[in-house]
């Protein structure tokens, strides 16, 4: 999977790539080159008395040097824009796969765990990348060399290194095969904490509310110690590397001086060739430690790319059409003149352009056909056999006890989800055969969650239309009835928001984000739970501001409380996952007994008969 992913990373880089190994050789080459200079030096300059040898060859020395250095420089350079630059492609291939998951994929992996892989599993690539780039064309290049040139100098003592080499190649084996596991293990315990502690933060209210905080000291604690073990462990493995080949050089070089000193005495061997054949030896086990440090961090980096690959490879459960079709969706008009346009609102027939002219805009009417949903394995389904028609004009509401599946039947219309069986059309087209971004941008949508974005609140509404004017932006603030609290903020539009906008309160976020669908003038709404967080008075306000605004749209209310739809001109009773019973308020009453259960409880506590 490392090796696999490299390689395809690494395709939009191949003449720095070419340049690094290049600059790499030259650099091992003259690595090579200066213990045999030195040599010379020795044999034919020092011991003969040749001065002139000895200043020539010295220069000799010097250029090499600097050549080696110029190239480590540059090829480290190389090195590491190329990694940058993987790391970046590797970031953006996530991100991007990751905002095409749907929600039930993004569960299966975890936020944390989406976040560590884009993230710390990433850098371990990008890390691991650097030291290939660095070291690992220059290690084996330094170590075939090296054992040429030593046999070159002398081949009875090239001994010694047939004895070393098996041993550290012994030593990293075993070391790396214990590493991998322990790799594996790790990057899920880091997972494993980064929820807990992400957790710990955003619930630190709660916690403090049942004074929890020990107990939940004492769960990180747990997490904390086992990814403390499981890295001392590894790093332990890694710090005993270096102290096991220093052992082998320091018994290695002791060993050559030995025999080599036996060999000068005995006339078989001149000092120089001594001195390189120890440099030599140094630049083996040197060239091996490199390459020994590269293969000790790829068992890390292998593990992240399989945990990188897993997400990369996750084909998303919502996917795009092959052959879309468009949406020609009468757009939703300004009050003011929704009388003068006629229905089903088509557009003027003039021509336009080449003289064609352009498509009849249809209403968006949406309609489910026995719709079912089920999540993968799960024993039985979590919607089923839901058929109503939602037409331009009216209010849907959708109620139902807690756990219904309110929440799942309207996260199937943008296909947040897709459903397993049956059928959901919009202005009379398949939504399956809607591309994604058309279908999404038919709809304004206020989620349950009423979440905003790090900025300024002008920034948060022009999410929903970029070039939208200041005076755009005030005038659907005022009609979700947020006047009340932005006379009060000195920057007005420019007020930063912090993350997830908490700062302000639940009801002031929650009519952020009415404001913010209201910029869209989209021909289908979809609310869910919008106005949970509001009190009755306000909640009273922002529906009838809406009332007028969204008159000749199509729109979807998921709510809780009755009293809130009770003009709605279709009310769908979900229970246990199916459609139980639909139609006005009073028809409810008198038919469903589900929904007249849950009227009852309501407008009791509201003091009403």
């Amino acid at each position: 999977m490392l090796i696999a992913l490299m390689r395809r990373l690494l395709m939009g880089h191949k003449v720095r790539i070419a340049a690094i190994v290049l600059l790499q050789l030259v650099q091992a080459a003259a690595n090579l080159l200066l213990p045999t200079v030195n040599a010379a030096i020795v044999d034919d300059g020092i011991v003969a008395g040749n001065t002139a040898l000895i200043w020539r060859l010295g220069m000799v020395m010097a250029v090499i040097a600097v050549l080696q250095a110029a190239a480590a420089i540059t090829a480290g350079y190389l090195a590491a824009v190329v990694a940058m630059r993987m790391g970046q492609q590797l970031r953006g291939e996530l991100f991007a796969r990751i905002q095409s998951l749907s929600s039930q994929d993004v569960a299966v992996f975890g936020t944390q765990s989406l976040t560590t892989r884009a993230t710390n599993d990433t850098q371990q690539i990008q890390a691991f990348a650097v030291l290939v780039f660095t070291m690992l064309v220059a290690g084996p290049a330094m170590g075939v060399g090296g054992v040429v040139l030593a046999l070159h100098q002398d081949v009875a003592l090239s001994s010694v290194i047939i004895v070393i080499l098996p041993l550290l190649l012994l030593t990293m084996y075993l070391i790396v095969r214990r590493l991998i596991p322990l790799y594996r293990e790790g990057q899920e315990l880091l997972d494993r904490a980064g929820s807990v502690l992400r957790e710990q933060i955003i619930g630190a209210s709660v916690i403090r509310s049942f004074v929890r905080q020990n107990h939940e000291i004492r769960r990180f604690a747990r997490t904390n110690s086992s990814l403390t073990t499981n890295n001392l462990q590894s790093a332990l493995l890694v710090a005993g590397m270096l102290p096991l080949v220093m052992l082998v050089v320091n018994i290695s070089s002791v060993a050559v001086v030995w025999f080599g000193g036996h060999r000068i005495q005995a006339g078989e061997m001149n000092v120089g060739a001594l001195t390189a054949f120890i440099a030599y030896i140094f630049q083996i086990l040197l060239a091996i430690m490199m390459s020994m440090y590269v293969l000790m961090t790829a068992p890390r980096a292998s593990v992240s790319a399989e945990r990188i690959g897993a997400v990369l490879s996750t084909e998303p459960s919502v996917r795009q059409p092959v052959n879309p079709q468009s949406l020609f969706l009468a757009p939703l008009q300004p009050p003011a003149l929704a009388a003068d346009v006629p229905r089903p609102f088509p557009l003027a027939d003039a021509a336009v352009g080449n003289g064609r002219r352009p498509p009849r805009l249809v209403p968006a009417t949406l309609e489910f056909s026995q719709v079912r949903f089920s999540y993968p394995g799960a024993e039985a389904p979590v919607l089923s056999g839901i058929s109503f028609t939602a037409r331009p004009g009216t209010v849907t509401a959708i109620v139902g006890s807690t756990g219904s599946g309110k929440s799942t039947l309207l996260n199937l219309i943008p296909r947040f989800l897709d459903s397993t069986a049956g059928h959901i059309s919009l202005g009379g087209v398949d939504i399956k055969d809607v591309a994604l971004e058309s279908l999404r941008e038919s709809m304004a949508i206020v989620p349950q969650q009423s979440h905003l974005f790090m900025g300024t609140i002008g920034d948060n509404l022009r999410m929903a239309k970029p070039g939208a004017t200041d005076a755009e932006l005030w005038e659907v603030l005022e009609t979700a009835q947020t006047m009340r609290f932005m006379r009060d903020l000195p920057l007005g539009l420019a007020t930063p928001l912090g993350q997830g906008g908490t700062n302000l309160s639940g009801g002031q976020r929650q009519r952020l984000c009415i404001a913010r669908a209201l910029l869209r003038k989209a021909p289908l709404y979809l609310f869910d739970d919008s106005f949970s967080a509001l009190d009755y008075d306000t909640d009273t306000r922002v529906r009838q501001a809406l009332q007028a605004v969204l008159a000749p749209a199509t729109v979807i209310v998921v709510a809780e409380r009755i009293s809130a739809v009770e003009g709605a001109g279709l009310i769908l009773v979900l229970d246990g996952g199916r459609l139980v019973a639909q139609g006005t308020h009073r028809e409810l009453l008198e038919t469903s007994a589900t929904y007249r259960e849950i009227a009852e409880s309501q407008l009791a506590l509201d003091g009403r008969p």
